[in-house]
């Protein structure tokens, strides 16, 4: 059994904090009560100073040290980080899911406050709940190095619409989605084609350039077949409007925030990719249609592994499970929880799609879920499931994917 999972000794000094943007509350107690009155610290360099003022003298003949911190996005890290640093392997992490549940076994599930989120915290950690900071700490930098491409991506997408928008008001019907009447393809701003017109139409105020001007504006390969289509379909919109310049020199002010945003992207994908193989999720990325940026998304959320006993529980804290009602010969199932990160969520669905494209035993199952009315969403979701089972393993074994394997063992469970 983990020592994560034993009780504490009554003696055991338990330091309760409750992180916040500006103070921390923090409760010192041991199996007797509290030593000190509930205080709250300033996220400082000062606020350590003083949480070490109120614990000195206080080791003295306790059985050790414990610092039970709520994982609460980035609130928590400064004070994790400088703790763990001066009490080495005393810091442990809560999950705020994990707190409110210990608040309501506490009688206090409807009721949140900083004191009684601390009063949660001590009861989990006097039980010996918890997981190391120690042990998380290539994982943490994986998981901040995700989520800042995940809020750039965001950007990225607004950014396309916006420039979407600028360049149909400068030279109306060119960027006209696909299957519109008469407009025929769509314009990819992402691709050398869509770059290339934007750049143009930004030097010429939405004049229509010729082939020559689009070409050598590609910022990477651009067909002159493609270049004649783009010109021949300008010539046939309407002209600029009068403010025509102005709006040109906002286009290429927007294009070049895109371009930086799309090259910071890049950047941070090769550094996901080096973070990734200094940890167990690399092996992830031996999935069909899964590589370094899906493994990475879900990975970042899932390690350590330990802390799922099944892969259950790993499926229900993505939200994805459906919800559940049990009691006597009652047995109901409702719409799937949507409780945890919704970034965990979208890894493993964005898993669960590579899988039913580029696997053959997840392919099938797709078409038989599709083939009993499920539509794409619902087959989807029944698909993560088997997804995230499959992920647990794999996670758990440390062994590649084999699809051979995979597939003899669903035919011999009779699914």
């Amino acid at each position: 059994m983990s020592l994560l999972q034993v009780a504490l000794e009554p003696s055991t000094l338990v330091v309760a904090v409750d992180p916040g943007k500006v103070m921390n509350r923090v409760w010192v107690s041991d199996g007797s009560g509290l030593l000190a009155d509930p205080v709250s610290l300033p996220v400082s360099r000062a606020g350590v100073e003083g949480l070490e003022q109120i614990l000195a003298g206080r080791g003295e003949g306790c059985a050790g040290l414990v610092i039970a911190v709520e994982a609460t996005g980035s609130l928590h890290r400064a004070w994790a980080h400088e703790l763990e640093r001066r009490h080495p392997g005393g810091v442990r992490l809560f999950a705020p899911s994990e707190t409110k549940a210990a608040r309501i076994q506490l009688g206090s599930g409807r009721f949140k406050t900083d004191d009684r989120d601390c009063a949660a915290l001590t009861y989990l950690a006097r039980q010996g709940a918890g997981r190391v900071l120690v042990d998380e700490l290539e994982v943490e930098a994986l998981r901040a190095v995700v989520r800042h491409r995940r809020g750039l991506v965001a950007d990225r997408k607004v950014a396309q619409q916006r420039l979407h928008d600028q360049l149909n008001n400068l030279v109306p019907g060119l960027s006209a989605p696909a299957g519109h009447a008469g407009y025929g393809r769509s314009l990819a701003v992402e691709h050398p084609s869509g770059q290339a017109v934007l750049a143009c139409a930004a030097a010429f105020a939405g004049r229509p350039p010729s082939v020559r001007s689009l070409l050598a504006r590609a910022p990477g390969r651009l067909t002159k077949a493609d270049a004649q289509y783009w010109v021949e379909r300008w010539r046939g919109c309407l002209s600029p409007p009068h403010d025509a310049e102005r709006r040109a020199r906002r286009l290429a002010t927007d294009l070049a925030r895109y371009r930086a945003l799309c090259s910071d992207i890049a950047t941070l994908e090769g550094e996901i990719g080096d973070l990734l193989a200094g940890t167990d999720g690399q092996i992830l990325t031996t999935l069909p249609g899964v590589a370094v940026v899906r493994a990475a998304a879900f990975a970042a959320h899932s390690l350590p592994i330990d802390r799922f006993p099944d892969a259950d529980h790993l499926y229900s804290t993505t939200g994805l499970a459906p919800a559940l009602y049990q009691s006597a010969t009652l047995h109901r199932r409702g719409r799937i929880s949507r409780q945890g990160l919704a970034e965990h969520r979208d890894a493993l669905m964005a898993i669960a799609w590579g899988l039913s494209v580029f696997s053959p035993s997840f392919a099938q199952r797709d078409r038989e879920y599709r083939a009993r009315g499920m539509k794409p969403i619902q087959a989807r979701v029944a698909l993560a499931r088997h997804a995230c089972r499959l992920a647990y393993r794999i996670l758990k074994t440390q062994q590649p994917f084999d699809e051979e394997a995979y597939r003899r063992g669903r035919h011999s469970r009779g699914r």
